[in-house]
């Protein structure tokens, strides 16, 4: 008679895998936050030029000539990957300057990597990269002996760490409805001035948003992480201060579909 009895060998290799998934699923929700002590905050004015040379005021991105100048942009990205930020000797604004600058340069380096595409999404799709589905997950930052994707970065440190909702305005996703790639690097020194701005003008910005009070046609970003404006208060509590027509309880919302060609001067 066949003994139902499953193997010693089976039933390990079953628990080692059952530990590994576990473990990848908690690493993923684990804020990341890599420090160097003794590093101190930079000073992005090479950024700042660099956006003002190749972004126009629609937020529209010339990477044809942008590419023809990648060691400028290098030369910044290695910058911030070798002077990460710490807790001792950086503020919260000038950490949350850094983040959101690395986000945007990395994001501006991925496209002009693959550029022409159409779209960021096309990198990891019809531009294949081996073992990468999409383009927030190439782990192209690489800081000390880690490596890091715009993921991380992006939910692991800026939404978990720093808990900020108008990031969400300030971080560009190389699209046509993300909120606009501001012309300047984010400072410590006009941050809280940079969000504000940035939150209202998308807000108020027709072709991404088409708010009245009687009926809100909002970005999906809203969809997509609603949790992070509705921590404190309802989405249409958040808005209404950006907005010349307040939101009611009566008020519709619904939400845009999301153009994700690239933000390219060309496509204007």
């Amino acid at each position: 008679m066949a003994s139902n009895k499953i193997p010693t060998t089976q039933i390990h290799f079953k628990k080692i895998f059952q530990i590994g998934i576990v473990t990848i699923l908690l690493s993923s929700c684990v804020a990341i936050d890599p420090q160097v002590d003794g590093t101190e905050p930079l000073d992005h004015s090479s950024f700042d030029a660099l956006l003002k040379k190749y972004v126009d005021e629609e937020g529209f991105v010339d990477y044809e000539n942008w590419q023809q100048d990648r060691k400028s942009l290098s030369d910044y990205l290695e910058s911030l990957t070798t002077n990460p930020p710490n807790d001792k000797r950086w503020s919260r604004e000038e950490k949350l300057a850094y983040w959101i600058n690395l986000y945007n340069a990395f994001t501006i380096d991925l496209i002009l990597e693959y550029y022409p595409v159409k779209s960021i999404k096309d990198i990891g799709s019809s531009v294949q990269v081996p073992f990468v589905n999409t383009p927030w997950d190439i782990k192209m930052i690489v800081i000390g002996s880690e490596k890091y994707d715009l993921n991380n970065i992006e939910h692991n440190i800026l939404r978990k760490i720093f808990e900020e909702p108008r990031i969400h305005f300030a971080i560009n996703c190389a699209s046509y409805s993300c909120p606009k790639l501001r012309r300047e690097a984010f400072t410590a020194d006009k941050l809280e001035q940079q969000l504000e701005e940035q939150a209202k003008e998308f807000l108020n910005d027709p072709k991404r948003n088409n708010i009245t009070a009687e009926e809100a046609r909002v970005s999906k970003i809203f969809q997509w992480f609603g949790g992070d404006f509705k921590k404190e208060t309802s989405l249409a509590d958040f808005i209404n201060p950006y907005v010349p027509a307040p939101l009611t309880k009566g008020t519709d919302i619904t939400f845009m579909d999301y153009d994700w060609s690239l933000n390219d001067q060309s496509n204007r």
